[in-house]
């Protein structure tokens, strides 16, 4: 009988979800000595009974029967990943029927074992599984070298003494973990982009790259996580665990004056660990990381227009009749983003276009459209848009949704275009540029979106330049600006194998970083800039292209975690950040957030609206100021978002100067008061206050039925910008905030030319 036939399934690593185990698996994957520890499997309807027979290298075997049931501690909300009909999918594969599992006994430190699995099937035959090999750890004195700042972890002054420990097993040393001294006035930012909060302490954020779809602040995850911090508030500093594999952290939540690091290691017998410390201010600190992570690359002006966007704009016609709609209300767009323009299976042909299968890649040429199609002509729609001034931004997805009972469930199936992406995977696999599982095979996406479809290597140039050159006729051919590469957080699993090298542990978190480099290197050698739109990240991504804060809610809620998460974000390098104004999932939000959300992206690096696919039915679920403004009945949301927009033109040539300085300086554009005051507790008490550049201090109203609203200004002289009141700093001022008019307070020196552009 063939692995794939076995009647039982069991993996000791399971699906690789970072966050809950699978019904599959083994909790924990790596016993604690002293402590049980459960073994889980999947059977089909074949098996009668079920257990696991457990081995000392020297000693009695034993054995264990399982039960029907999932183990204690799959959580299946956990391994959803928040709600929305994604999650309800994982929720699906998380209850899957046919779970058993037991619960053995505990081992002791560092004594090898290993178990399998035996059957009684339904028909009296019997099924036995492979070994496995299985040890209990514990956290011991000594295990590998650890060197922080330059010099052995018990040398560096910040380092409390003592607190290096590292977790052996039979196997090797699998994690190792330290404190720094946490003084009682600093404060911790950082880790990548954070929703939960600006301000760390208290927290246990970890660094691994999770497509958490919704609710990031609720659930404390990330899509752009970075194992690098600012230590603010007391003499300044800041540190980067120089790893790409996951680390964890306790920022004073455990114990309020220590911030304990901990990281996986290779596993070996005497792994190695470095800690860049730096000393400094927050920009002294960022420049320092940015000089080993990668420096951002300075975008051309066209960035900071308005980028407009909806799911379910899917035909030539349906894109065409927005941009319209843009123009004939007055409301300047400078950037089209196209999701659905593919047939998202390969996600390098328009839809409906006619074509040789043959599973390489295309030229412009090599396609007709038919004029009844979803797109008849893509080359003059991109002329148009152009000619009106209108980027062209096209959506992509580093997968290949290859498995052919998923791709005929696809709703707009057709044999010719599954034909063609089943060649294209044959071919991803001949050439070798795919990601693989242990045993060699092709890996196939284990979460819940795409699931087992083929996932690209691109981890060497390449493997980047093989999956590019499928879509380089988009950029040489048909001029497009740009592409929003979403996702990149669909590599599960430990044991993953990468060209360049890497196993999974250490491969994963660097997809995303690879994936939006790919584009931005298509992009240059076609003479273009390298705009790439991602929400998934890691260390390195900061040198490249911009990045928005995924999927949220339309609440406010969802409002405040994306302050949180931009100004984060900021703080550890990512220059140009966006969000989806007001949200882009759920029921279209009223009036009163959708313009206090507008007033607040217009003083964001990035300004962009985008709604989730609902299959087209009424009430449409458009972010447009107009379709906002009807399901609202109250049509001066459109004449206060047009004012905005227009804001946002004036605003284009202080954004690109600003952008400048922060590439030039490493000051964040998006900059938390944090920044230029760190020794100011009174901040602190104004999390989601922000400054746009050197000049410019934003306070959104994040509260629904607010009249007036509180601003804290900063040492300084201050002028708001809307009523040119002077005020001095180091004090709260409020002002009133009727629905259209966001506090913004200028400073001084430049309060008069930077006032005639934001009034005009």
């Amino acid at each position: 009988m063939s692995p794939h036939d076995a009647p039982v399934r069991h993996d000791p690593a399971g699906d690789g979800h970072p966050y809950a185990p699978s019904p599959d698996q083994r909790i924990p994957v790596r016993p604690q000595a002293g402590e049980p520890f459960a073994i889980g499997a999947i059977a089909d309807e074949r098996v009668a009974a079920l257990s696991c027979q457990v081995v000392p290298d020297e000693g009695e075997a034993r054995t264990v029967a399982l039960v029907r049931g999932a183990a204690a501690g799959v959580d299946v909300a956990a391994f959803a990943g928040g709600d929305g009909h994604l999650a309800e999918a994982q929720a699906a594969r998380a209850g899957e029927a046919g779970a058993w599992h037991a619960l053995l006994d505990a081992l002791p430190a560092g004594v090898p074992h290993r178990y399998r699995l035996e059957a009684r099937l339904a028909d009296g035959s019997a099924w036995t599984g492979p070994w496995h090999a299985v040890s209990a750890g514990e956290w011991v004195a000594g295990g590998g070298s650890l060197t922080v700042g330059g010099v052995p972890a018990g040398e560096h002054p910040r380092v409390v003494p003592g607190s290096v420990q590292w977790w052996r097993d039979a196997q090797g040393v699998h994690r190792v973990r330290f404190a720094f001294r946490l003084a009682p006035a600093e404060h911790v930012v950082g880790f990548g982009e954070r929703f939960d909060a600006v301000d760390q302490r208290g927290r246990t954020p970890d660094a691994v790259v999770f497509e958490q779809y919704k609710s990031q602040g609720r659930f404390g995850r990330t899509y752009l996580p970075m194992p690098f911090a600012h230590v603010v508030g007391g003499d300044g500093w800041g540190f980067h665990v120089r790893t790409s594999r996951r680390t964890w952290f306790d920022v004073g939540a455990a114990t309020a004056d220590r911030l304990v690091v901990e990281a996986a290691l290779d596993g070996s017998s005497a792994p190695a660990l470095d800690v860049a410390v730096w000393e400094g201010s927050v920009s002294q600190v960022l420049d320092a990381f940015l000089a080993e992570a990668g420096r951002p690359e300075e975008l051309p002006e066209w960035v900071f227009d308005l980028w407009a966007s909806g799911n379910e704009w899917n035909t030539q016609a349906i894109v065409t009749q927005r941009m319209d709609a843009h123009r004939d209300l007055g409301i300047p767009v400078g950037v089209v983003v196209v999701e659905a323009w593919s047939d998202e299976l390969g996600i390098t042909i328009f839809r409906d276009a006619r074509y040789r299968v043959d599973g390489g890649p295309h030229r412009a040429a090599d396609f007709t459209y038919p004029p009844d199609g979803a797109w008849p002509d893509p080359k003059a729609w991109v002329e148009d848009m152009h000619a009106r001034g209108i980027k062209v931004v096209l959506w992509q997805i580093p997968l290949l949704k290859t498995d052919e009972t998923i791709a005929r469930d696809d709703t707009a199936w057709q044999p010719d275009r599954t034909r063609q992406v089943l060649a294209e995977g044959e071919a991803l696999v001949r050439s070798g540029h795919v990601i693989r599982e242990a045993d060699g095979r092709p890996y196939r996406n284990r979460g819940w979106w795409f699931p087992r479809a083929l996932m690209p290597d691109l981890s060497t140039a390449q493997g980047r330049e093989w999956w590019t050159s499928y879509r380089r006729y988009l950029v040489e051919d048909l001029d497009v600006d740009g592409f929003k590469t979403d996702g990149g957080e669909h590599a599960w699993g430990d044991d993953l194998r990468y060209a360049d090298g890497r196993r999974g542990d250490e491969g994963n978190n660097l997809n995303p970083v690879h994936y939006a480099r790919a584009f931005g290197d298509l992009l240059r050698s076609a003479g273009k800039a390298p705009v790439t739109f991602s929400r998934a990240g890691f260390t390195g991504s900061q040198a490249h292209g911009a990045y928005w804060a995924g999927d949220e809610d339309s609440t406010w809620d969802a409002f405040r975690w994306t302050l949180h998460a931009g100004i984060t974000a900021a703080a550890c390098g990512i220059v140009y950040w966006g969000w989806d104004i007001a949200g882009f999932s759920g029921p279209v939000p009223d009036a009163e957030l959708y313009l206090r959300a507008t007033a607040a992206a217009t003083f964001m690096p990035l300004m962009q609206y985008h709604s989730e696919f609902n299959h087209h039915r009424p009430p449409l679920r458009d972010r447009t100021p107009w379709n906002v403004a009807e399901l609202a009945g109250d049509p001066s949301v459109v004449d206060v978002f047009r004012r905005y927009a227009h804001l946002r033109t004036r605003l284009r040539p202080y954004l690109a100067e600003q952008a400048r300085l922060a590439v030039a300086t490493s000051r964040p554009l998006l900059r938390g008061l944090f920044v230029d005051h760190p020794h100011d507790e009174a901040v602190w008490a104004h999390p989601r206050e922000f400054q746009l550049g050197d000049d410019v201090l934003v306070n959104p109203v994040t509260s629904p039925g607010a009249e007036t609203w509180e601003t804290y200004l900063p040492e300084g002289e201050w002028v708001d910008a809307w009523a040119g009141t002077a005020h001095a700093g180091g004090r709260v001022v409020a002002r009133d905030v009727p629905r259209d008019v966001i506090p913004v307070y200028l400073r001084a020196a430049r309060a008069d030319d930077l006032g005639r552009v934001l009034r005009g």
